[in-house]
């Protein structure tokens, strides 16, 4: 018997949540969720799939506020804890959001270095 459990994630902007799982490695693909209404197709939502060897996949599916989790956490079959799991994607997560947002407004990251206790600092320079 299946017990999906729905993890609450702050993962809001999709680019740069695969753009995090890319750098971590973790291979994934997209899924889009269509819905016809009178014929008509459109697309609602766009959700991320983590293939398992065991065939029970993991997603991160929109909620129309953020990217959950979702998965059955008996059948869990990642290196890390699903905390760990979801720890280092938002590590990565936020660095990717720090780096993109950074450029919009002018900046350009120069180093990117990842600490001994874990912790990542970027440094950044001005375009001029």
């Amino acid at each position: 018997m299946s017990h999906f459990t729905n993890i609450e994630t702050r993962f809001q902007n999709l680019f740069y949540l695969e753009k995090a799982l890319n750098k971590l490695d973790i291979n994934h693909k997209p899924q889009k969720k269509v819905t016809n209404i009178n014929s008509k197709s459109y697309d609602i939502d766009i959700n991320l799939m983590i293939s398992q060897p065991n065939g029970y996949d993991i997603e991160f599916c929109w909620n129309g506020q953020e990217y959950e989790l979702i998965a059955d956490t008996s059948f869990w079959q990642q290196k890390d804890s699903i905390k760990g799991f979801i720890n280092n994607i938002a590590k990565q997560y936020a660095g990717e959001v720090i780096i993109g947002e950074s450029k919009k407004i002018g900046f350009q990251p120069i180093k990117y270095q990842q600490n001994k206790d874990g912790s990542n600092t970027c440094y950044f320079t001005t375009l001029e």
